[in-house]
């Protein structure tokens, strides 16, 4: 399996939408360079966005990212449906925190909050208020609705986080946790100041990862642990559950490698060209199943990191002592492959967790194609489909357009209602 991550891209209006951005000659040239490395690879099977899309959460920021991320996935062979992305910062709109007491009161209730304990459940409090619960993701609501064509979006209490699951081969899932580390980002915003660190939140509930059976699990979170209040208790979930950690949000470029995992951090597409380090960068990283010296179960991991030089422009590897490939290899605890002769029945179905058990179904590749196809329909088309398969109901008929139809495409796959919703969305395709 081949995955290209990225991260902090920061499209910023008005000026993303035309040809005098100063950063879109190094996204093309990214495209350009993801494309010839992968003929020599092989397609992509996934592009995991690590955050920072947008610089400030505008929806004409998310518009220039869709056409630049659907350019990067076709020039990379990649199914647009295996397009993941999670929030960072510089998604959150301060602009509504600024002018919206709601949202503020909600996020210092959390802030406020002595201990571990008590934060965990204030932050549930809110959650679960039907007030307060869609208040504290306000700020996000044009990301959600960008996010929502790739079953990124986060709607309150219950969707904190999401979780999608690739095959990785002999009987073995990929299952991919995107996390929000953007509940509490902008709590400063209204004196002005930023984010500094400790200020951000990733609640027990985000890092339950459930190390199952015949699962690799890949965690993406916008901000390391050193960034978050209760940073030492996430570091410990993540590195005792997930064989592979993907952040972003240092604009540092690195990998950090672990008998029981492998971290990368990535470079930022278009850090702030005025920083001192400005090196722009991104990651291709290899899986593939494979046994240690002893005969133990092992993730093998190829990875390349690649940076931004000047002269001749263009992105050069960075280099593992003399080599351009660093390697890693991961053990794995819970995971048993078995050859492709050996899976003559299907798997036992892997146990979920209590929460979203419906989102492994939804992350197939045809229940994420007709999402996709879904969002891309008119909102009167979105809202007649709805309407017809009764999967709204009244009480969310003023919901946030994302929380909506998200729930709607949720109930739809809970309900066995994706054929009959492939039909209604063919039938206004072919208009």
């Amino acid at each position: 399996m081949l995955l290209l991550h990225l991260s902090d891209i920061h499209f910023r209006h008005p000026i993303c939408n035309t040809d005098r951005d100063p950063d879109r000659p190094f996204r093309t040239r990214l495209i350009q360079d993801a494309r010839e490395r992968v003929k020599a690879l092989s397609s992509v099977d996934a592009i995991l966005v690590g955050g920072d899309i947008a610089f400030a959460g505008k929806p004409e920021e998310y518009e220039a990212a869709l056409k630049w991320l659907y350019e990067l996935a076709d020039a990379c062979g990649c199914d647009r449906t295996r397009i993941f992305v999670i929030p960072g910062n510089h998604d959150v709109d301060r602009d509504v925190i600024r002018t919206d007491l709601s949202v503020q009161n909600a996020q210092r209730a959390v802030v406020n909050a002595k201990s571990a304990d008590d934060k965990e459940w204030q932050l549930q409090r809110q959650l679960q208020h039907a007030e307060t619960g869609p208040a504290l993701l306000r700020p996000i609501a044009a990301y959600n609705e960008f996010a929502s064509r790739f079953s990124g979006a986060f709607f309150a209490p219950e969707r904190m986080f999401w979780k999608s699951d690739l095959p990785l081969g002999d009987g073995v899932t990929l299952r991919i946790y995107g996390l929000n580390s953007t509940i509490l980002s902008g709590w400063r915003t209204p004196e002005g100041e930023n984010d500094v660190e400790k200020d951000l939140y990733v609640e027990p509930q985000q890092t339950a990862l459930d190390p199952v059976d015949d699962v690799v699990n890949l965690v993406m979170c916008h901000h390391p642990p050193d960034w978050l209040i209760d940073g030492d208790r996430v570091a410990d979930d993540v590195n005792g559950r997930c064989s592979i950690h993907l952040f972003g949000h240092k604009h540092r470029q690195r990998i950090v490698r672990d008998p029981k995992y492998v971290t990368f951090y990535a470079g930022a597409v278009n850090p702030e060209r005025q920083a001192k380090d400005w090196r722009p960068g991104y990651n291709i990283i290899g899986l593939s199943l494979g046994k240690n010296k002893i005969g133990q179960p092992q993730l093998d991991v190829v990875a390349h990191l690649l940076e931004w030089q000047t002269s001749p422009e263009g992105f050069k590897p960075i280099k593992d002592d003399d080599c351009d490939i660093h390697h890693a290899d991961v053990r794995l605890r819970n995971v048993n492959p078995r050859p492709r002769a050996a899976l003559t029945a299907p798997a036992t179905p892997v146990a979920d967790p209590p929460t979203g058990g419906m989102e492994t179904v939804m992350s197939e590749d045809r229940a994420r194609s007709i999402v996709l196809r879904f969002w891309n329909l008119d909102m009167s088309d979105r809202r007649d489909i709805s309407r017809k398969l009764k999967l709204i109901e009244p009480e969310e008929a003023k919901l946030p357009l994302a929380e909506r139809f998200g729930r709607a495409l949720l109930r739809a796959g809970e309900r066995r209602q994706l054929e009959e919703l492939d039909r209604e969305i063919a039938k206004r395709e072919k208009r």
